[in-house]
């Protein structure tokens, strides 16, 4: 008897404990998994939203093969990605280093070089980064007060418009930068003590002891960084109009992908680009995983 009113009890707190986590659930179905499933199914459809979708098999993945935009974006993608990404690690790690030395104003310098990363996403920041570049923004205006006479428009110029979307995606390295830092501040000072006794100069020490100790916080930002990368839209979006221009300069993968899937209303073209993108993230993901036991040192 004692065991059917536990038990109940068990039943009851079980159902309680359903209910409070049923709100996730629906919102993680609704919203994550009922639409991952429909992208997969549209993928193999002729889907334009006004009509219901025919299925055509593997005529969307066959059509990228010859689609000049496609291979156009993910050449975009990739330059940015493989620029962008190092070039904000390095920047991050290179502050978060002098920030661990500590100072009065040190956290002042990290409010001021994280708010980068909260609001460089924002459209409100993309339009004025846009507006910066253009010819008479205030990029020229600098250059020509200290002497350098230049009226290129950086964001209407094919060589140098996807230069300023890397500009702006390093320039958002605070979030890479506080993780770097707490990450230095949790390696014990005797290691370094340990290292100087015994004649260790500040560069040994650094690649002997913060590099090794750092290396999964750098594994860490590196995949985050990564995808993000690949992902990249909303400065996009803005600072090329929408379109990629100048001349698809600035095309990026997830631009063409909403180009297609939204401008065009070819939604089944667009869900299979947007399951090549998944699959481009999962490889480069797999083969960092697949080498960290090569670089990525663990205490344990």
């Amino acid at each position: 008897m004692k065991s059917y009113y536990s038990g109940k009890r068990q039943l009851r707190e079980d159902i309680a404990g359903y209910l409070f986590i049923s709100p996730w659930f629906i919102g993680f179905f609704a919203f994550a998994v009922i639409p991952i499933g429909m992208s997969l199914y549209f993928s193999f459809t002729n889907y334009d939203i006004l009509a219901s979708p025919v299925f055509n098999g593997l005529a969307n993945f066959k059509r990228m093969g010859k689609d000049a935009q496609f291979w156009q974006a993910l050449k975009v993608t990739f330059n940015y990605t493989f620029i962008a990404v190092p070039l904000r690690l390095i920047f991050a790690f290179f502050l978060a280093s002098l920030f661990k030395r500590g100072s009065r104003m040190i956290r002042f310098y990290q409010a001021a070089y994280y708010i980068p990363s909260l609001v460089g996403g924002s459209i409100a920041v993309a339009v004025m980064w846009r507006r910066m570049f253009t010819a008479d923004g205030l990029v020229n205006i600098f250059l020509r007060a200290v002497g350098v006479n230049s009226t290129i428009s950086w964001i209407g110029n094919v060589n140098t418009a996807l230069g300023v979307i890397i500009i702006l995606a390093v320039w958002q390295f605070g979030s890479s930068m506080l993780i770097f830092l707490a990450g230095l501040r949790q390696i014990p000072k005797t290691y370094y003590e340990a290292a100087s006794i015994d004649g260790a100069g500040w560069a040994s020490q650094f690649i002997r002891i913060t590099l090794p100790q750092m290396t999964p916080i750098i594994f860490f930002n590196l995949i985050m960084q990564l995808i993000n990368g690949f992902t990249a839209f909303n400065q996009a979006f803005i600072i090329s109009g929408g379109r990629g221009d100048p001349q698809n300069s600035t095309l990026f993968y997830a631009l063409y992908l909403y180009m297609r899937a939204f401008a065009y209303n070819e939604m089944g073209y667009g869900s299979a680009l947007a399951w090549v993108l998944v699959l481009i993230i999962a490889v480069f993901t797999a083969i960092i995983f697949k080498t960290q036991d090569r670089w990525v040192h663990y205490e344990s």
